[in-house]
């Protein structure tokens, strides 16, 4: 009975593959987190494997945004997550319901790098859409969040836009909203990302009632959840082992997947608090074969060098090594092949011996001591000398593990 169950579920993933832009984020309230703090995070899917993060200081206010590697030009790159010295953060998700007709989005990304430069709130950012021309030539639900408490959603399209408020009860109960690729306030079923979205409630509302919301924690259950929701099975827990017994499984609809660039989780403050404290924790590359590093703004340039570009590439260094772990976690190139990938590579119900299971350590390692000095930070305020040298050894630490697991036999 059980061989049958794995043939049909093998059959429906191998059917049920889709490409394209796929992103999923959430938003938390402080008063639903662990801290007190809002937090925000988006795992971003793409076509464009290779990103990297930058400080911009053209114009406006300074910020740190994520990029796509081949941008011509820094000074001018569409940004897909960020945040900026006052405090206010964005990211996004496609929207394929919000538009009529085909949805384009073209400048989705621009128009995140301007609100950056030129929004300090949620206020700020209504304005900032209120006064674009129009068509925008824009389809994406915009997560925004302040450093005076305000954390939205705003679901844009070409001409309008509509703003669903994460402190308001009647619209986020829990303090948490999960959005993906459809909008609430778009055509009924004409979007995508249904079966991720479910995926993220389901795990959201078991962290929910503990107020268990941290940056690792949305990380480890989210970025690296191998949980489908409409399966109802878990490639991590045990009682699923017989799966994979060698160690294959279909690429389709888990929230990480061989289309994952990046994953960032935005940690806020509370109000009153110093907006130089909002720290940008960054996984560049396929999440279960990376590491979050953390961000801010006030170091300007003087960034993790793993996740900046290095004058021999255009690419960040940690980007590379996740990519190349990822290709020996997806191997197969002819056929269908590429369709599958070999989850026992990244997690062994054996011996912990998995790309996942590895890194664990150092990334732990690298939240406790980034969150003692955060913590004295908030009283005293950001010691850029004391950042530096603790992103230059956890760097060193973490390009070590990293190399390891690549070169290991």
């Amino acid at each position: 009975m059980r061989s049958f169950s794995l043939y049909f579920i093998l059959i429906f993933l191998c059917l049920s593959i889709r490409s394209g832009q796929a992103c999923t984020t959430v938003i938390i309230s402080g008063k639903a987190t662990a801290d007190g703090r809002p937090l925000m995070w988006k795992n971003c899917d793409t076509p464009s494997l290779d990103q990297r993060l930058i400080y911009g200081n053209q114009r406006g206010y300074p910020f740190l945004g994520l990029v796509r590697s081949n941008a011509a030009d820094e000074a001018t790159a569409s940004i897909w997550t960020g945040t900026n010295a006052h405090g206010f953060s964005i990211m996004n998700t496609m929207s394929y319901n919000i538009s009529e007709g085909e949805a384009n989005g073209a400048r989705n990304g621009f128009l995140m790098r301007r609100a950056l430069e030129v929004c300090t709130d949620l206020a700020s950012f209504r304005h900032y859409l209120d006064t674009l021309s129009r068509p925008m030539r824009v389809s994406a639900n915009y997560g925004v969040m302040d450093a005076k408490g305000g954390a939205a959603y705003f679901e844009v399209n070409d001409h309008a836009y509509y703003m669903v408020d994460i402190n308001d009860p009647a619209v986020a109960p829990h303090g948490y909203l999960v959005y993906t690729n459809f909008s609430y306030n778009g055509t009924f079923e004409a979007g995508q990302g249904y079966i991720r979205y479910q995926t993220a409630m389901e795990i959201m509302a078991k962290g929910a009632p503990a107020k268990a919301f941290t940056p690792q924690w949305i990380l480890n259950n989210l970025s690296r959840s191998f949980y489908h929701s409409l399966l109802g099975i878990d490639l991590t827990k045990p009682q699923y082992a017989d799966l994979t017994p060698r160690g294959w499984f279909p690429d389709s609809d888990f929230i990480p997947r061989k289309s994952t660039a990046t994953a960032c989780v935005i940690h806020g403050v509370r109000p009153g608090e110093s907006p130089e404290c909002t720290t940008m924790w960054t996984v560049l590359g396929y999440t279960p074969c990376s590491v979050a590093i953390p961000g801010w703004v006030a170091l300007k340039e003087h960034q993790s060098p793993l996740l900046m570009r290095t004058a021999a590439s255009e690419n960040a260094p940690q980007c590379d090594m996740a990519l190349a772990l990822k290709a020996h976690v997806f191997p197969i190139k002819r056929g269908n092949g590429d369709k599958y990938f070999n989850f026992g590579l990244l997690y062994s119900h054996k011996d912990d011996r998995g790309f996942m299971q590895q890194l664990f350590p150092v990334e732990d390692e690298c939240f406790r001591s980034a969150n003692k000095l955060i913590e004295t930070w908030r009283k005293q305020g950001i010691n850029a000398k004391e950042a530096q040298e603790f992103l230059h050894t956890i760097s060193a630490k973490i390009e070590f593990k990293m190399k390891q697991l690549l070169f290991s036999d």
